[in-house]
């Protein structure tokens, strides 16, 4: 049974400050081993814990910088925890950025097998959706063109349709409906009813508020990497909502 445990988790990110050297620099460097590089290191995310159950559908939000696509990224274990434990049991399907996974120079046909082999998913299970998989986004017309000529609708079109065609146990979307014209929005929204009401979990990181409001049924809201309210959509976002006017 699909389930997400977060306890006390900590991510700790090094940000350097040196400039590019010049040629005559980075030989004086290598002559006199002198690599010494001047950093700082920052918590992009801070003692975070909550669970997360089966059916639960999950928005998180914050301002830009307080650390929610980390946190989708450590789900996904694209980052690994400085301090503090994750566990989760299901098969995730991540979309985090518009054609993230997929090849500027094969074509969308290609890419469906390419990005889908990253997912997890055999030839045979990806030859069984290929088809629905181009009619839900629309390109048929250009399905065996390289997806470098794809516009960014086409894009966002193509994974969020692979991405969800396999109604994986968990789903996890960071800004994906942001490049979709309105009558995409319509159908990507009714799939995503589509996997809610199959009770897999579903996190999302979105700043359209109206959105978290209708797919949701909990809001996570994040700042400077910590983790400020838990609870209903409307409740926390409204709480959101309030302090940023307070301080606009």
């Amino acid at each position: 049974m699909s389930r997400i445990l977060v306890q006390d988790l900590s991510i700790r990110f090094r940000a350097y400050h040196d400039n590019w050297p010049s040629l005559k620099d980075y030989l004086l460097k290598v002559l006199t081993l002198n690599f010494q590089s001047t950093h700082t290191e920052f918590w992009a995310l801070t003692r975070i814990s909550f669970e997360i159950s089966p059916g639960d559908r999950v928005g998180i939000i914050g301002h830009n910088g307080a650390g929610k696509s980390t946190l989708l990224k450590a789900l996904c274990r694209i980052y690994d925890a400085t301090e503090g434990h994750i566990s989760v049991n299901g098969r995730v399907a991540p979309l985090l950025e518009i054609g993230c996974g997929f090849h500027p120079e094969f074509t969308g046909r290609e890419n469906i097998y390419f990005n889908g082999a990253i997912l997890g998913y055999s030839k045979q299970a990806l030859k069984n959706i290929e088809d629905e998989v181009i009619a839900f986004a629309e390109v048929e017309d250009f399905i065996d063109t390289p997806v470098k000529y794809y516009s960014t609708g086409m894009y966002m079109r193509l994974a969020f349709s692979l991405a969800t065609a396999m109604h994986p146990d968990i789903l996890i979307l960071d800004e994906v409906f942001a490049g979709g014209d309105a009558a995409f929005l319509v159908k990507s929204k009714a799939r995503m009813r589509s996997l809610i009401d199959k009770a897999n979990i579903t996190i999302m990181v979105s700043h359209d508020h109206e959105l978290i409001r209708t797919l949701c049924n909990r809001v996570l809201w994040l700042d400077h990497g910590e983790l400020i309210a838990d609870g209903p959509p409307d409740e926390v976002l409204d709480q959101y909502l309030r302090t940023i006017a307070s301080v606009s």
